[in-house]
């Protein structure tokens, strides 16, 4: 009997950097227990297939690309970025029903998005909001983490930022964090978390980034979007000059991006971004922040892949919740409710 399925597949997912995707070699990577390769056609579009060739099924990925056309390092076989095999060098006529799976992939946000699930519902429209990565207004940069755990501790772990007051306490994290009680909202597939820490001492990270002496309002903002996309609103201001109540002018103000794609029930691909509003053209500002964001990210990967390890050896074992877990209980129900949909229609 197979294990219940942990994702949806009728989402948008990342399956890279736009960058990372070239016209000359093509890349593997796995979405949701789906093995994919990756290239671009001569115009730059995206060409997204099932890594395994139609013929003997050895990897696609392992092979070559010949202008638009991806071919199999075994026998030759060629395919497009339809997926339709073009040429057989061993025969003169093709088999018509030699092809292999294509997915719905788009650029947007400096990422590629794939669609795993239904071509037919891979709608544009719902790739998730993480414009800041390419908005003029913004600048930043980011990196992937791959993991070995469930991409749903990344979500946990995201949505309950009290393990910063333990966890990154040399960086990011200070003990108003855990005692601050946060609300949580959620709305269709949308959760939010707010906490508000007012005049209070700024963790080392924050002081740096702020500059000037004294107590600071602190706030933190995330809003996860399923079923794996979370963006962290987060900043600090001088206290009493009026964040609170929407004038954040004299603070500092960030955008963390995450989203976390499964690659498998125990393996995922977190892809990150450190943005600010604030000294935009200061290059090595970005630089110093993505490489002291990759730190403090490292610190999680610890705890997630210790996490993932004792529930691997211990199946049965319980998450329990505290009242800090309203927002992760919030994702996991929504995810949950996605998959069982996904089900029911696919019984029907």
């Amino acid at each position: 009997m197979n294990a219940p399925r942990i994702f949806p597949l009728n989402a948008w997912y990342i399956a890279a950097w736009s960058y990372e995707i070239g016209k000359r070699e093509p890349l593997a990577r796995t979405v949701c227990n789906n093995k994919m390769v990756l290239w671009r056609k001569a115009d730059g579009s995206l060409a997204v297939l099932e890594d395994a060739c139609w013929h003997r099924l050895l990897p696609l990925s392992m092979g070559w690309l010949e202008g638009e056309t991806l071919v199999c390092r075994y026998h030759g076989l060629g395919f497009d970025g339809k997926g339709q095999c073009t040429r057989m060098p061993s025969q003169d006529n093709l088999n018509p029903a030699a092809k292999v799976r294509s997915y719905p992939a788009l650029d947007r946000h400096r990422y590629v998005w794939v669609w795993p699930g239904d071509p037919a519902l891979a709608d544009p429209a719902l790739v998730p909001d993480m414009h800041w990565n390419d908005d003029p207004e913004w600048a930043g940069d980011g990196k992937t983490l791959f993991a070995k755990c469930d991409y749903r501790l990344f979500v946990d772990n995201l949505m309950d930022l009290t393990h910063e007051s333990f966890v990154h306490i040399t960086s990011i994290g200070s003990k108003h964090v855990a005692e601050t009680p946060m609300t949580t909202t959620h709305a269709g597939r949308t959760v939010t978390s707010t906490r508000w820490m007012l005049d209070i001492d700024a963790p080392p990270f924050w002081r740096a980034q702020l500059g000037r002496p004294g107590n600071v309002d602190r706030w933190q903002i995330i809003r996860f979007e399923a079923p794996c996309t979370i963006v962290l609103d987060v900043g600090v201001a001088p206290a009493g000059t009026g964040a609170p109540t929407g004038d954040r002018s004299q603070g500092v103000n960030g955008r963390v991006l995450n989203s976390i794609t499964p690659e498998t029930d125990t393996t995922c691909m977190y892809f990150w971004s450190m943005t600010r509003n604030y000294k935009l053209n200061d290059q090595s500002l970005t630089s110093l922040l993505r490489e002291a964001n990759a730190n403090i990210f490292l610190e999680d990967l610890v705890v997630v892949e210790a996490q993932q390890r004792y529930i691997s050896e211990h199946p049965d074992a319980p998450l329990r919740n505290l009242n800090i877990d309203a927002g992760s209980m919030r994702a996991r129900k929504i995810i949950d409710d996605m998959i069982a949909a996904e089900t029911r229609i696919a019984a029907e």
